[in-house]
């Protein structure tokens, strides 16, 4: 396992738009995760490390590491991360952790990943590992975001599903749903009003929630999160986590 504090070089960095950038840094040869899960990462501030949660965006196989992240003008850690180069260096901590994994779900056949803004980073690590098509039928990938231009991340990443070295034979299996709140787009609105009025199921010629079949992962703002929660928990679904499986996981981890 990676050092309490390791120091990792900054390999390449993408800026999307004024508010959301991705990077990827060098992997230590011992760090071990699941797709899906966190770790520390940050930035030396005054001589301490400041440190913040961040959602794996790579893939568990990648030789890499893979970021996407929110840029907060005054954000304590953000505020200056948005900033780094090719070359600067990044602090990790030593574990990684959380219960967004596919292991903490029972077995289904269609799996909804639900995600605003950053919180599509776990989800691009899950989309990415070939388990989750041999566990799951079909998978549902979600991402809500307030302009169109914050779709890029999500886009680039299914996309590039069409050539991936071992995800490419299942890109069938997967649908990609975007919707944006503050600008004209085909699919508008938050994507709880989406799924609660049945819009988003009757854009995709689907059957609505079933939670006999279906599994839900859900990542994005508290509000988002609290909501969807409530939304499956109504329709009989019930939460799981690393000790019990149920119908529905929840990441509970947030950048600043």
């Amino acid at each position: 396992m990676a050092k309490p504090t390791d120091e990792l070089k900054v390999l390449s960095v993408q800026h999307y738009t004024d508010r959301l950038f991705k990077f990827r840094v060098e992997r230590p040869k011992s760090f071990r995760f699941k797709s899906g899960q966190f770790v520390m990462i940050g930035l030396m501030v005054d001589d301490q490390p400041l440190m913040r949660a961040y959602s794996m965006a790579s893939s568990c196989w990648d030789d890499e590491l893979e970021f996407f992240s929110i840029k907060v003008p005054n954000g304590p850690l953000t505020s200056r991360l948005q900033h780094i180069k090719v070359g600067d260096s990044i602090l990790i901590g030593g574990k990684a952790v959380g219960s967004l994994v596919i292991q903490s779900l029972k077995p289904g056949r269609r799996l909804f990943l639900v995600s605003t803004g950053t919180g599509i980073a776990p989800f691009a690590s899950i989309t990415r590992e070939p388990d989750t098509y041999e566990r799951f039928e079909q998978v549902y990938l979600t991402h809500t975001c307030r302009q169109v231009a914050e779709l890029s991340y999500g886009k680039e990443l299914v996309a590039g599903l069409q050539d991936d070295p071992l995800c490419a034979e299942f890109a069938s299996q997967l649908t990609h749903y975007t919707s944006v709140t503050r600008e004209d787009y085909p699919f508008k609105g938050r994507i709880t009003d989406c799924l609660e009025s049945q819009k988003f199921f009757t854009d995709l010629g689907i059957e609505g929630f079933d939670p006999e079949y279906d599994r839900v992962m859900i990542c994005g703002s508290i509000e988002m999160n609290k909501d969807m929660k409530a939304l499956l928990e109504a329709q009989g679904f019930t939460e799981g986590s690393q000790r019990e499986k149920g119908e529905f996981v929840i990441e509970r981890a947030f950048v600043g």
